[in-house]
């Protein structure tokens, strides 16, 4: 994998999630931003169309040796691809269980919340029906982060499947971002709030921080 590029949105989850991976491998990557809301959304333009039909962040691009154009979108899809061309360093562990278990804590996120925060869906709620979506989104996020915090019990470490980083905080971390800004109090949360402090101790996870994007904006 060669010329790698990410396009991707500085406060995007998705893209983070690709972000920290990446970061993870070791892998160099160029950054191109897609503003989700600038002129309606540059997600939608017929160019980037093209490359994700779904016109949603993340999309990673690359050229195999061979001189192959390659692209991948969807965040956990770009997550097993690394996995599997960039073994070492690991985000999954190496036994079946714990692997699964990975998977598992990392869809609890990726299926069961971050959509419903999307902001796609909070933009409908406000827009349309009229609604409080922030209301909405924090609902999701502290019936989600509930589930999580119990079920994180059972192979938490230093991080959330025993000592070594996984999938499962690759995707937690950008979810309690995610929580805050939608006015969740995590003091419920107490072993998923210090996973993230261990995680953002890491060069990986401070290198993919939305602030530290080109494209950043002031909150």
């Amino acid at each position: 994998m060669k010329n790698l590029k990410l396009h991707g949105y500085w406060r995007s989850s998705a893209s983070w999630r690709a972000r920290i991976a990446l970061h993870w491998k070791g892998l160099p990557f160029e950054y191109l931003a897609v503003h989700l809301l600038k002129d309606g959304g540059q997600q939608f333009t017929e160019a980037y169309r093209a490359k994700n039909p779904m016109a949603r962040v993340p999309t990673l691009e690359w050229t195999e040796a061979d001189g192959q154009a390659r692209k991948l979108s969807e965040s956990m899809a770009i997550l097993e691809y690394l996995e599997e061309r960039v073994p070492s360093p690991a985000l999954l562990p190496t036994d079946a269980y714990l692997r699964a278990k990975a998977r598992m804590l990392a869809e609890m996120v990726n299926a069961g919340m971050q959509p419903l925060q999307n902001t796609s869906v909070t933009l409908r709620i406000k827009n349309e029906l009229k609604a409080d979506e922030k209301a909405w989104a924090a609902h999701w996020n502290m019936h989600g982060l509930a589930a999580l915090e119990a079920a994180v019990q059972e192979t938490a470490g230093r991080y959330c499947v025993g000592d070594a980083v996984s999938f499962a905080d690759v995707l937690l971390v950008p979810q309690l971002y995610g929580a805050r800004r939608f006015g969740v109090d995590l003091k419920p949360y107490p072993t998923l709030s210090r996973i993230e402090a261990a995680c953002n101790e890491l060069p990986a996870f401070q290198a993919a921080q939305p602030d530290r994007q080109p494209d950043a904006q002031p909150v």
